[in-house]
């Protein structure tokens, strides 16, 4: 029997069974789109997180901090040597202090962060409103900020706020004083980052220049090549500074998501299983049925290997179809959850995700897997027709 012929025979299911035949390819498509949904799920969660947390250059970037010793200082000195490391291509320090913040008659506590505008790059921090700094008097907010002065983020950009911040010293007896510093001009708001908890305020160093601050709370260290971080990381922990790098938070969370995603699909793999049960059914039903015609065509001479190709074909094609389905399911699934729940989110104040995410290659895998699960379900239907009796299959009632 030709490969063209059996094809055509393949389909025959379409025109002879037709309910039944979609109702079988409904049922495994089914189960391909829960897996679809659960995994895409998964992804998307992972990549709406990374995606808040990180930027390209915050994976090259250590962070470097002196630890609680009081024997190393991490000062213009120590900048130096570690900005000559070999593939280190970029320092930014980090200077901090309390602060007292004021906008109109409001005024409340806060922290000062004087850093340069490629600290929030290598920190992967991204404004949820307005942009970072351009002038020597701009100035960045979080939301605890914010709030904490009554304004109100989308309106905030352009409002004028002074700031205060206080610089502790030793004097000449070692006693430690706290030196006030205020500047007369108000800065004005560029940016609000994202942080209800802490009421920080950013500005350019160029404003602490002179207030006699000789050390940092730490620096980004930015690497030419991720191949060359461990090597960096080793010289810098050798001068006797702590390193950590977002990179190893980011490995860590994309383990845990591993697993989430593994656990999805297993719950997935159960709406699946079902739906290959019902397709299995399916091939066994259709075999009593065409137990006569199996004998008419032995008897006049098709092989037992076409018989087999018969039915794996028409397995294999259910399959596949279940498989195409799953995919349209699972997608409109998907974007329906995700519109329900962004509408749901700005109701409550907050921010439209996109919570599915689907690659291509596990769209490719899920077809693949949905037609080898209905070459698995035919396999044993089409043994047992091919190795039917023609004599037998000819006196089936």
């Amino acid at each position: 029997m030709r490969l063209i012929d059996a094809l055509s025979l393949s389909t025959r299911m379409f025109r002879t069974r037709p309910m039944r035949t979609l109702l079988t390819i409904l049922g495994v498509g089914v189960g391909i789109g829960t897996v679809l949904f659960l995994v895409s799920l998964g992804y998307g969660l992972q990549n709406a997180i990374l995606n808040r947390i990180t930027t390209a250059d915050s994976l090259l970037a250590l962070d470097v901090n002196p630890g609680t010793s009081d024997l190393i200082k991490l000062d213009n000195e120590s900048l130096q040597k570690i900005a000559q490391i070999e593939h280190v291509e970029e320092v930014s320090p980090v200077i901090t202090a309390s602060a007292q913040i004021s906008s109109n008659d409001l005024t409340g506590d806060g922290i000062m962060y004087a850093v340069n505008p490629s600290f929030f790059r290598l920190s992967g921090i991204e404004t949820i409103h307005g942009d970072f700094f351009v002038n020597e008097k701009d100035l960045i907010i979080s939301t605890a900020a914010a709030q904490l002065l009554n304004l109100e983020i989308e309106t905030s950009i352009g409002k004028e706020i002074k700031v205060t911040f206080f610089i502790p010293s030793l004097n000449e007896e070692g006693v430690e004083e706290i030196e006030i510093f205020e500047d007369i001009e108000p800065y004005k708001i560029v940016g609000v980052v994202q942080n209800d908890t802490e009421s920080l305020v950013y500005i350019p160093t160029v404003n602490v220049s002179g207030v006699g601050i000789d050390s940092y709370l730490e620096t980004k260290v930015k690497i030419s090549d991720s191949l060359y971080m461990d090597d960096v990381r080793n010289s810098i922990i050798e001068m006797g500074f702590f390193v950590s790098a977002l990179r190893d938070t980011i490995d860590q969370v994309k383990k845990i998501f591993k697993t989430i995603q593994i656990v999805l699909g297993l719950f997935g793999m159960v709406a699946l299983t079902v739906s290959a049960i019902g397709m299995f059914n399916t091939m066994t039903v259709m075999l009593l049925e065409r137990t006569n015609e199996i004998g008419i065509m032995r008897s006049i001479g098709v092989s037992k290997r076409d018989i087999k190709k018969l039915f794996l074909f028409e397995s294999m094609l259910m399959g596949f179809l279940g498989g195409v389905g799953g995919v349209i399911l699972g997608y409109l699934g998907g974007e329906i959850a995700n519109f329900v729940m962004n509408i749901l989110a700005k109701n409550f104040g907050g921010q439209a995700l996109d919570l599915f995410e689907r690659p291509l290659w596990f769209l490719a895998l899920i077809l693949i897997m949905s037609t080898v699960i209905g070459f698995l379900t035919g396999v044993f239907p089409a043994r047992r027709a091919a190795g039917l009796n023609p004599l037998d299959a000819l006196k089936y009632k």
